[in-house]
Formats: C-alpha cells, sequence, structure tokens
C-alpha cells in the first residue's frame, strides 16, 4: 500500500503537490509529458528525494524520512546503474546480497531470472561489453530479485524494442502476480499497458490531475 499525504516538493520553478492512494498489489502506470514530474513522484516514494511538507505512508509505516534502503521498495531508474568492474551475473547478484556472498538457492535465483530474460549467455561479460537492450535486462534482473513488495519502475524498458518490451512487460506482471508485488510505472507507451494493468495516473505540471 502507498499513501502520499500533501506531499510538496520544488522542483526549479514548478511546486510539486501529490495526493495518492494506491491499493496493497495494485498495478498502476504513470503517464504525462516529459518534464511533469513522474520521475520525482517515483523518486519521493523511494526516498531519493524529500518532501517538503506532507506525510509518505508505505505498507502501513510512515517513511516521510526514512532512508531509501529502509523502505519497502525496489526502485529501477531510466539510467541502468550498472557496476562497470562486475559481470552481468554479480550486478544481478547485488538485488540478492550486497556483498554477493551467495547460497547454492540464491544462484540458481540468478540463473532462472538470467534465463526468462533471455541473459543466460551474457552473464559472464561487463557491462561494456553488453548492448544497452542487454543492460537494462540486467538492471531489471536485479530489481526483481531484491524482494521488496513494492516495485517502481522508471521507463524500465526505453532501449528495448517493441517486441521485446512487450515480453519483458509481461514477464513483470506476470512477477508482480505471483509475489504480490505492488507495481508503479511511468511510461511513455500506455497502449502498451491496456488489460495489463489496473489503473493510469496522468501527471501534469507536478499534479495528478485524473486517473483513467
Amino acid at each position: 500500500m502507498i499513501n502520499l499525504d500533501q506531499v510538496s516538493f520544488q522542483y526549479k520553478e514548478m511546486r510539486m503537490q501529490f495526493n495518492l492512494h494506491v491499493r496493497p498489489q495494485e498495478k498502476m502506470a504513470i503517464v504525462g509529458a516529459s518534464g511533469a514530474g513522474k520521475s520525482t513522484l517515483l523518486n519521493l516514494i523511494a526516498g531519493f528525494e524529500q518532501p517538503e511538507t506532507g506525510e509518505i505512508w508505505l505498507n502501513g509505516e510512515n517513511h516521510t524520512h526514512s532512508e531509501p534502503h529502509l523502505r519497502p521498495v525496489s526502485m529501477l531508474f531510466q539510467e541502468n546503474n550498472l557496476f562497470p568492474h562486475l559481470t552481468a551475473y554479480q550486478n544481478i547478484g547485488l538485488g540478492i546480497k550486497p556483498n554477493l556472498k551467495l547460497n547454492d538457492k540464491e544462484k540458481a535465483c540468478i540463473q532462472q531470472t538470467a534465463s526468462a530474460l533471455g541473459l543466460t549467455e551474457f552473464l559472464t561479460r561487463k557491462p561494456t561489453a553488453l548492448s544497452g537492450g542487454q543492460k537494462q535486462r540486467v538492471a531489471i534482473a536485479r530489481c526483481l530479485l531484491r524482494n521488496k513488495p513494492i516495485l517502481l519502475l522508471d521507463e524500465p524498458f526505453s532501449a528495448l524494442n517493441p517486441e521485446l518490451r512487450l515480453e519483458m512487460l509481461d514477464l513483470i506482471i506476470q512477477h508482480c502476480n505471483e509475489e504480490k508485488l505492488t507495481l508503479l510505472l511511468v511510461t511513455h507507451q500506455p497502449s502498451e499497458l491496456v488489460g495489463k494493468i489496473d489503473r493510469t495516473l496522468v501527471v501534469e505540471n507536478g499534479h495528478l490531475i485524473y486517473e483513467k
């Protein structure tokens, strides 16, 4: 569950204010023009931006000023943020343990997720040897393995072709259903989500103007 109560944030010349209620296990798309405040909304929920006023409640707890690592949230940014000195396998493994001291079950989870995302043959490569789409899939795999109840995705498929975008979307929706996750997905392709999500929020000039 996500509750934003009169949450405000100043970005350059724009004053943003959000009131939002997302039900547990709900899958929601967020759309709007570039610069409207979509990414800022996710950053506020994840704790990478701090609100000036208002409260942020996640899964029944007040997380208005808590650190990002203490929030029940896993977030995938527009940039894949992979570590260049680590292999794809190690980058994915960071989603389970930051120290990469993985047991056999956790290693099997990495292999299974990599296989589902078509990454098996690329696991020994470092990011410089991966294409943009492959890097993005590695970032998606790492995000899915973090095992947090709220999943925030900021344009997660921008480097993928249309066919692969739909394939990744179906996989993420399936993962959210199986793990009972709450999903917020920022996208510029809302038509691809028809029949797959519960609601669509429209952001304009730092405000939620309506829902579909």
